[in-house]
C-alpha cells in the first residue's frame, strides 16, 4: 500500500508539470548551471548518491522548467541504478549534459526513453524523460542520449544559449 501511494504521488507530480508544459515560455534568464543543480540536489532524496557539478556555465533559461529538467534526470539516474550512483552536470558543446556511472541504458531501450509512458521499471510513470523531452523542445533545445566514458547514461541537452563572458567563452 506504501508503494502505490508514492507511485501514486509521482504520477500526479509527473502530471502537473506535464500539465504546464503545455504554457509558453514567456521570458528566459540567466542562470546559472552550478547554483541551480546544487539546489535541485537538496530538492530529492538522495541517500546514496553523490552530485558533482563540473560547469561554470551561466545559459538563458527558464528558471522553473530548468530545476524540473534537472530534478528529473537526477532522480532517473537514482531510480535506476540499484548502488551509489554517482551523477556529474558536466559543460559540452553547445550546452550541458548529466552524466552518471550507473549500468548505462540497454540497446534496445536507447530509442524509447525520450516517448511518453515509456518505462523500464514497474513503478515507473514514464514520464520523467518525456518531461524532459518536452521542457528542452519549449527552449528550442535538444535532449540526445549519447554514451558515457564511464559506461552509464549521459543525456546532452544541446542548442543552449550561454550567457556571454560568464564561463569565459561568448555566448553561443
Amino acid at each position: 500500500a506504501e508503494r502505490a501511494v508514492d507511485r501514486m504521488e509521482q504520477l500526479i507530480n509527473d502530471l502537473l508539470v506535464l500539465a504546464k508544459q503545455g504554457d509558453g515560455i514567456d521570458a528566459v534568464e540567466p542562470v546559472a548551471l552550478t547554483e541551480l543543480a546544487r539546489e535541485c540536489w537538496t530538492n530529492l532524496s538522495t541517500t546514496g548518491a553523490t552530485l558533482r557539478v563540473e560547469t561554470d556555465r551561466t545559459i538563458m533559461a527558464d528558471r522553473s522548467r530548468l530545476s524540473q529538467l534537472l530534478e528529473n534526470l537526477f532522480s532517473n539516474s537514482i531510480d535506476h541504478v540499484d548502488s551509489d550512483v554517482m551523477i556529474t552536470v558536466e559543460s559540452c558543446d553547445d550546452g550541458f549534459c548529466v552524466v552518471d556511472d550507473g549500468p548505462g541504458v540497454p540497446a534496445d531501450d536507447r530509442e524509447n526513453i525520450f516517448k511518453r509512458g515509456y518505462t523500464t521499471t514497474r513503478d515507473g510513470t514514464g514520464l520523467g524523460l518525456y518531461i524532459v523531452s518536452e521542457i528542452a523542445a519549449a527552449h528550442g533545445w535538444e535532449v540526445t542520449l549519447a554514451g558515457s566514458a564511464e559506461s552509464g547514461a549521459r543525456i546532452e541537452i544541446t542548442g543552449v544559449e550561454e550567457v556571454a563572458g560568464e564561463s569565459g567563452t561568448p555566448g553561443t
